[in-house]
């Protein structure tokens, strides 16, 4: 009987946070399909703020930017990651708590923090704010969501991978490239959603930095400071909720047939 409390009691309290988390957004996606100007206002079934959103040049403008941002600092992300990754865990026992620790500075300190620090190095350093210090702030605070990924995938790898490779005949990079990495790939490709993904959201550093780039959570903050809730912001919302939603079913649903097919052998 006390068992079957507890799990009650754990399943509501899952049901109550699910609850709070998506329902304000599921409000959100049904209000973006009416042109009513005041959210909670239904004046009928309407397509009207997508067509603003895919017509809006500046708003299409913002996301572009964000995109391309997200792309090329994720891309340069898990390269990065993936390979601070292996070489953490390539370390002696005694230097890898101190090598992670310094990784994860990024992800566990403030954000506005790190967005003051980033704008005050490039000030030093001589870059100008703009798409530079974009990509390299982006590319450094989503290094850590990368090696996070990429970490467990490497601890369930033989170790001795990588000295087997080399008794083949193949080169250090060799061996690494043609051997280690395939079978982190599904690490990697989970590090670069998360980190695209995080890229697209940030507005605390892109704020500092931008230098004029706008990307979508700075548009939606100036439009919002400018012109108060406008009502295609439901769409655009709604349409970068579904576009992530989408990308993470698709991950996991191609990870699950990894599994099975690895479990089939």
């Amino acid at each position: 009987m006390k068992k079957q409390v507890k799990s009650a009691l754990i399943w509501a309290f899952v049901g109550v946070m699910l609850f709070v988390m998506y329902v304000p957004i599921l409000i959100l996606i049904i209000y973006s399909f009416t042109d009513a100007k005041a959210l909670g206002v239904w004046s009928g079934f309407s397509i009207e703020l997508y067509k603003n959103l895919f017509t809006d040049s500046e708003i299409m403008g913002a996301l572009g930017n964000s995109m391309l941002l997200a792309f090329i600092s994720a891309t340069l992300a898990t390269v990065l990651g993936t390979s601070a990754a292996i070489g953490i865990y390539y370390m002696k026992r005694r230097y890898k708590a101190s090598a992670n620790f310094v990784a994860n500075i990024t992800m566990e300190n403030a954000e506005i923090v790190t967005g003051v620090a980033f704008m005050m190095f490039f000030l030093a350093i001589h870059i100008n704010y703009g798409w530079a210090a974009l990509i390299i702030a982006h590319t450094m605070i989503t290094v850590p969501y990368v090696i996070l990924s990429v970490t467990p995938k490497l601890s369930q790898l033989n170790p001795n991978l990588y000295e087997a490779g080399l008794d083949l005949g193949a080169s250090p990079i060799g061996s690494m490239l043609r051997v280690v990495v395939p079978q982190l790939l599904s690490g990697m490709i989970s590090g670069f959603i998360m980190a695209f993904t995080l890229s697209l959201d940030d507005f605390i550093v892109s704020k500092f930095i931008n230098g004029g780039v706008e990307t979508i959570p700075i548009y939606l903050y100036n439009a919002l400071a400018k012109r108060g809730a406008d009502p295609t912001l439901r769409a655009l919302s709604s349409v970068l909720f579904v576009a992530v939603l989408a990308v993470l079913i698709a991950l996991n649903v191609v990870s699950a047939r990894r599994k099975k097919t690895e479990a089939a052998k």
